[in-house]
């Protein structure tokens, strides 16, 4: 848990649960899961128990001591979703976050079914933003799943891109991040793909953000495309 981030859409992360199981292609070299068991058996560490799912209660209030208003990311290093994460713990964080109302939250999902399973049960308050990961074409599914759920600002995280999306539905969406897979056993990402995307956000009004090209040394590939940053966040006349 951070209130800084080096994540570029987002400013802080919070991660009341630890730990995830992988669901399909985009989770192969899982950044998190390849940190988190660099400290599988060191007594005391918050990764003691390397990636396997646990709850984390005791980080369950810490934005409510962050009095900054700031855009923070949630779990980070898990999915909200996952099947072993209880109905009961995913409500007491949706509630830290309807309490927490000066800050913005970002959840991202790969889980889209259970999402939508349970959407009825939760608050959508205006300050949780709901988002699904998308890989390639094969999981455009999970964005249909996230038009049935009534939050305010819904997005597409097409990170890491690993094959084209030539008709990615945008229909009810808000936003549209992409990003390349990054270290050292990182899979291509073709610059079309990318342009495809941003053509698609473009004739459909949905702001863009492309995170970076990756590979085994992210820095240096960088975040131009087409010569420019494409930086574009939901517009607030579209949080309502």
């Amino acid at each position: 848990m951070s209130d800084r981030s080096a994540i570029e859409w987002t400013e802080a992360t919070w991660n009341p649960v630890r730990g995830c199981s992988k669901v399909s292609a985009g989770c192969k070299h899982c950044y998190a899961e390849t940190f988190s068991e660099r400290f599988r058996g060191v007594p005391g560490h918050p990764f003691e128990q390397g990636f396997d799912v646990r709850l984390v209660p005791e980080a369950l209030e810490l934005p409510l001591r962050w009095r900054r208003p700031r855009m923070i990311f949630v779990n980070s290093m898990s999915d909200l979703f996952h099947e072993d994460v209880p109905l009961k713990f995913i409500q007491q964080v949706f509630g830290v976050m309807e309490r927490a109302s000066q800050h913005q939250f970002q959840v991202l999902t790969k889980r889209s079914k259970r999402l939508v399973e349970l959407s009825g049960d939760v608050p959508w308050p205006t300050n949780i933003w709901m988002g699904v990961s998308v890989e390639n074409a094969d999981f455009t599914w999970r964005v249909r799943d996230l038009q049935r759920v009534p939050a305010s600002v819904r997005f597409v995280s097409a990170e890491p891109l690993l094959g084209p999306i030539p008709r990615l539905p945008l229909r009810g969406m808000h936003w549209v991040i992409v990003g390349g897979e990054s270290g050292n056993k990182a899979r291509p990402m073709s610059v079309t793909w990318v342009q495809s995307i941003r053509r698609q956000c473009e004739f459909r009004g949905v702001p863009f953000f492309f995170k970076q090209w990756g590979g085994r040394n992210k820095k240096a590939a960088g975040r131009l495309l087409d010569g420019k940053e494409w930086n574009a966040m939901p517009l607030s006349s579209q949080i309502s």
